[in-house]
């Protein structure tokens, strides 16, 4: 239905600039960015405006591809030679508008006055130089200050961003830092010279939940020790919600509405923002037969591999025990989740379980079948049977192949399907019951959005008709929506097929909206394991607790 024209949820000024005394420490109107594509151009933000005040946390919230870091984008200078930013538009920086500044002017600006950190840090940092290098490279950029001052600064850095040992981590090079740990390196680079604002492009969201709460409860104290302004683009609405002041909602490249966040969240007004927070995963698993039989079994799973230390000529190779005597019972139609923080072991135990590596210890039975210690060749009978989706679906499937030949494919390894018509008709088939359309064969995975490459993974896999899916991560790097889609697809799969699930995450909300049971991991062995219910609502042990604090009460 379309909305009055009375209706505007998303005006040019904020709904409380009346009850502020001071003025904007940025006031944006009327952005618009369009980029020059080969066949015309592409309008990416249409007629944005915003504002954020000193001291406070403003959150621009949407799905992928609204427009939210090419508005953050903007404002820091770092747009594309191919973006064309409007004529109307204006960035007020201290009452100043920036867009008027040169790109020597902007440069001085950027890194100084405004900082932001990026999504990804791996892809920020540069890994032919050291973290201290890079620090104080940031230093010394826009402060007259010699390299040991900049050095004794980066060290200061890195304590008050609390890294552990930061002596040691300014000679390391960024490869060889926990994800948490480069995140907390990015920063302190953002932060190197006192910066009035900082923007931060979804600067958790490869991050465990525990990391998750860690880095955001550090950006908060800093925030207050400095009185800085902050700007938050995420997908995640609890993090919004305890963290945020003030709340815009984009999608398509406009401003669908904009609240204080406790009013956005008490009293949504545009669909979109209503159907963004029904978003959020919702319900359980259906109750399983009471006679659901034993699929996979395994005991005393252990997995270890062996690292090398030390230099070329005198290598210390020391054993990594990953997975350390673990057993588990998944029955027909269950779906049993394995969570815990990186490293726990959770993937390496699943896949051992598989067989995509080897176990060195233990009993795995797949339908009363052993399969520990099969040859690859003795494994292919059972492979139609069991599958994988990946945690990426970009990276899993062939950017060489067409949609048709990469789930034709695993058909014609395992010998499914008589004629290539008989072939195809089970491709339409997968691709229908994964929720997409069957004239996309031709088509390759790049021309499709995360969401949609992840259900063709998944359709690869039904395809060959399996009994079991292992889903690694599934829903992780997706929008609140897609991944709510996403799990009515697995809950539609499973009561359709039969299928039964182990689901590896680091999501409890997902994981609980989805699962019968959960196994909680940490270090390579069980610390706790139950009905997911049981286990998320009244966990036995400090670990699990604090799991739980970290994915439904980050604070």
């Amino acid at each position: 239905m379309a909305l009055a024209a009375t209706e505007n949820y998303a005006p040019a000024m904020r709904f409380d600039s009346a009850e502020r005394a001071d003025a904007p420490i940025i006031d944006a109107r009327n952005i618009g960015v369009t980029f020059r594509v080969e066949h015309g151009t592409v309008e990416a933000v249409k007629d944005i405006s915003f504002q954020l005040y000193r001291g406070e946390t403003v959150a621009i919230v949407g799905e992928s591809g609204s427009g939210k870091s090419v508005t953050a984008r903007t404002v820091m200078g770092l747009l594309s030679r191919r973006a064309v930013v409007s004529a109307a538009a204006k960035v007020a920086f201290n009452g100043t508008d920036i867009l008027t500044f040169s790109p020597r002017a902007r440069r001085a600006l950027r890194g100084d006055r405004i900082s932001m950190i990026f999504q990804e840090p791996m892809s920020s940092l540069n890994p032919l130089h050291t973290i201290g290098s890079q620090i104080v490279e940031a230093i010394r950029v826009h402060a007259k200050v010699s390299r040991r001052q900049a050095e004794a600064r980066a060290l200061e850095l890195l304590k008050q961003v609390q890294i552990p040992e930061p002596e040691a981590r300014l000679k390391q090079y960024p490869h060889q830092l926990s994800g948490g740990q480069r995140q907390r390196v990015m920063i302190a680079m953002a932060l190197s010279n006192d910066p009035d604002v900082l923007i931060a492009d979804e600067p958790t969201t490869a991050l465990d939940v525990t990391v998750q709460a860690q880095i955001l409860n550090l950006i908060r104290a800093l925030q207050q020790e400095r009185g800085m302004a902050v700007v938050l683009i995420t997908h995640d609405l609890t993090i919004v919600r305890k963290f945020s002041d003030y709340v815009y909602v984009m999608q398509h490249g406009e401003m669908r509405e904009h609240n204080t966040t406790k009013r956005l969240f008490e009293v949504p007004r545009h669909p979109y923002t209503r159907r963004l927070l029904a978003s959020e995963p919702q319900g359980g698993a259906a109750p399983l037969p009471a006679n659901a039989e034993p699929l996979l079994t395994a005991s005393d799973v252990r997995v270890s591999f062996m690292m090398r230390h030390g230099g070329i000529f005198r290598p210390d190779l020391r054993e990594l025990v990953a997975v350390d005597g673990l057993g588990l019972t998944l029955r027909r139609h269950e779906t049993l989740g394995i969570v815990g923080e990186s490293g726990s072991g959770k993937t390496t135990f699943g896949q051992s379980l598989i067989r995509l590596n080897e176990p060195s210890a233990g009993e795995i039975r797949f339908d009363g079948e052993r399969v520990d210690g099969r040859s690859r060749a003795d494994m292919r009978p059972l492979r139609a049977r069991m599958q994988i989706v990946f945690q990426d679906p970009f990276a899993s499937l062939n950017p060489r192949m067409t949609i048709g030949q990469i789930i034709e494919e695993g058909l014609v390894v395992n010998g499914l399907g008589k004629t290539r018509a008989e072939r195809l008709d089970r491709v339409k088939d997968a691709l229908e019951a994964a929720g997409m359309p069957t004239d996309i064969l031709s088509r390759f995975p790049h021309e499709f959005s995360g969401g949609q490459r992840q259900r063709i993974a998944i359709a690869r896999a039904v395809a060959l008709e399996p009994e079991f899916i292992l889903l690694d991560e599934p829903t992780s790097a997706l929008d609140l929506s897609v991944q709510a889609q996403i799990i009515e697809l697995l809950r539609k799969l499973q009561a359709e097929q039969g299928l039964s699930y182990l689901f590896i995450s680091h999501d409890l909300k997902v994981v609980r909206a989805l699962c019968h049971r959960v196994i909680v991991m940490q270090h390579g062995r069980i610390v706790e394991e139950g009905p997911v219910d049981a286990v998320l609502s009244n966990p036995k042990t400090e670990y699990t607790r604090r799991l739980v604090r970290a994915a439904f009460d980050i604070a």
